[in-house]
């Protein structure tokens, strides 16, 4: 597949995963939008439902105090007109008027007289009635029309006076003398609960300057940021107008408690989304595993036509039969054939080498070893090959203490590694410059390899030591190779508990630096 359409599938599989977000996102916020509204709405009415009450209870007490007013006057006007103990309360007669109707019975032409008595000013509850015969029952039913009608003035008269009452004195007095604040409290407790709210509360009582008149008893700030107020009395006039203040710590959660299903489809809609990311990425990696595996691959395939075609041509060179005849010839050609021979089993067994690393910890054969000396053993054994380059190699061993416990074979493989390279990325031009520094710091040996190569880009500087990696310099042929020779030297010193690094800089060379424990403190 090719890197655009796994680009393209990726983009818009990304923005699909990114809209869906998008979506459930936007949902929660509209449920908790909605969700708010109603429970301003019904805060709200609990509390103008609630001050209503208060209202309703200062009525009450208004007219039931007018009530027992009314009572005494009543009583004491008895008292003093000498009325009998035991007419009923409230019957106070100034002035008497009797009424004599007659009407026809139905068994016969009976007579039946009606008597009634009523108070002019203030008509008692029941009024009195002295029936008699009579024959005119059209005035009877007028007469007692006109007996309601006086009683509705006067109890309207009544209430009026009540209302005049409240509203001339009500508003003078205190509020703590309007208003029971323990049953304002249960008020809004049963309000709220009437609205589908069962969650605790917090208020307060405030006059119109804003100062607190009352507060409930478990009274705190929390969730004060988003108080409901309402006026209480708002018939009274501005100067006098109170105000309750409802607010409730737990709101955030009610809120969210009814849209907390939607948070798990929230969770795994990213868990989806970090998971196709990861997938992408693990595409990509492939793919550049296969186009460097693909590299490695022509790489090997060069590496090995070279050998295999020196020993073909030579092997028909010793069929020749004048080549028989001359001793060096044919001792050159076997040494040929010979030294091809090496250089293709080295290179199959460096491939066998990296697999088996793959799979599991290579065996290492331990040993105590003097670094200075190995080191002065393979300076010995490159000087030849850089010298065929017009180089030069230098070291400087400056480690008081440079036994270390290692595999010799395989280290002595990582020194020549690292040399091979400093020559295979020299500069075309100018003289090969190498040099090997060993000394000691921190309790550890450190052995640096510089040359003076064409570099290493930053980019290319943390991949140099990945398998199968290999820096181009713009012909894939141009350095042999396949890629493992790094990782090879980074899998044997890591074996060895110790640690390497690369500097460089591009044309002007690199160096690298290696990190290993003391022998005596293995």
């Amino acid at each position: 597949m090719k890197k655009s359409t796994i680009w393209v599938l990726g983009i818009v599989m990304g923005l699909s995963f990114l809209s869906l977000l998008y979506l459930q996102v936007s949902y929660i916020e509209e449920m908790v939008k909605m969700r708010k509204g109603q429970f301003d709405e019904s805060v709200q009415r609990s509390l103008v439902q609630a001050c209503r009450n208060i209202e309703l209870v200062e009525t009450k007490k208004y007219l039931e105090d007018d009530a027992i007013a009314t009572e005494k006057a009543a009583q004491l006007s008895r008292e003093q007109s000498g009325e009998k103990e035991g007419e009923e309360s409230g019957d106070v007669v100034a002035h008497t008027h009797e009424y004599s109707i007659t009407s026809d019975g139905l068994n016969g032409y009976s007579t039946f007289e009606l008597k009634m008595r009523f108070s002019a000013n203030r008509p008692s509850n029941i009024p009195k009635a002295i029936i008699s015969t009579g024959k005119n029952i059209p005035q009877t039913s007028r007469a007692l029309q006109e007996i309601i009608k006086d009683r509705y003035v006067y109890q309207r008269a009544l209430l009026d006076e009540v209302v005049y009452n409240i509203l001339y004195t009500a508003s003078d007095k205190p509020l703590n003398k309007r208003i029971n604040f323990k049953q304002l409290d249960l008020f809004l407790k049963t309000e709220l609960l009437n609205n589908g709210i069962d969650i605790p509360y917090h208020f307060t009582v405030t006059d119109r300057d804003g100062t607190e008149v009352y507060h409930c008893p478990d009274y705190t700030t929390e969730g004060s940021e988003n108080t409901y107020p309402q006026v209480l009395f708002k018939n009274d006039p501005p100067a006098r107008m109170a105000t309750v203040n409802i607010h409730f710590p737990t709101l955030n959660s009610y809120i969210f408690s009814s849209v907390k299903f939607m948070i798990p489809s929230l969770i795994f809609t990213f868990v989806l989304l970090v998971t196709f990311i990861f997938t992408i990425y693990i595409i990509f990696r492939q793919k550049k595993l296969t186009e460097i595996k693909n590299d490695f691959i022509n790489n090997m395939t060069h590496e090995f036509k070279t050998p295999i075609s020196t020993i073909s041509l030579a092997a028909q060179m010793l069929k020749d039969p004048a080549v028989g005849k001359s001793p060096a010839m044919f001792q050159h050609i076997s040494g040929v054939i010979n030294d091809e021979t090496k250089r293709l089993r080295f290179q199959v067994e460096k491939v066998l080498q990296m697999s088996m690393f793959e799979k599991q910890k290579a065996t290492l054969k331990m040993k105590e070893v003097n670094a200075n000396d190995l080191i002065v053993g393979v300076v010995n054994t490159f000087t030849l090959k850089v010298e065929k380059y017009n180089g030069k190699i230098t070291s400087d061993l400056d480690a008081v203490n440079p036994d270390i416990f290692v595999d010799e074979m395989h280290f002595t493989n990582v020194i020549f590694n690292l040399l091979d390279n400093a020559v295979k990325y020299k500069k075309t031009e100018g003289e090969l410059l190498l040099n090997i520094r060993t000394w000691n710091e921190s309790g550890k040996l450190y052995i640096s390899i510089q040359d003076n190569g064409i570099g290493i880009k930053k980019e290319n500087l943390k991949k140099i030591f990945d398998k199968f990696y290999r820096v181009h310099t713009g012909n894939l042929h141009d350095v042999k190779g396949f890629g493992l020779g790094l990782a090879y030297v980074k899998k044997i010193i890591q074996d060895h508990k110790g640690t390497i690094r690369a500097e460089s800089e591009l044309n002007v060379g690199t160096k690298f630096i290696i990190v290993l424990p003391l022998f005596k403190n293995e």
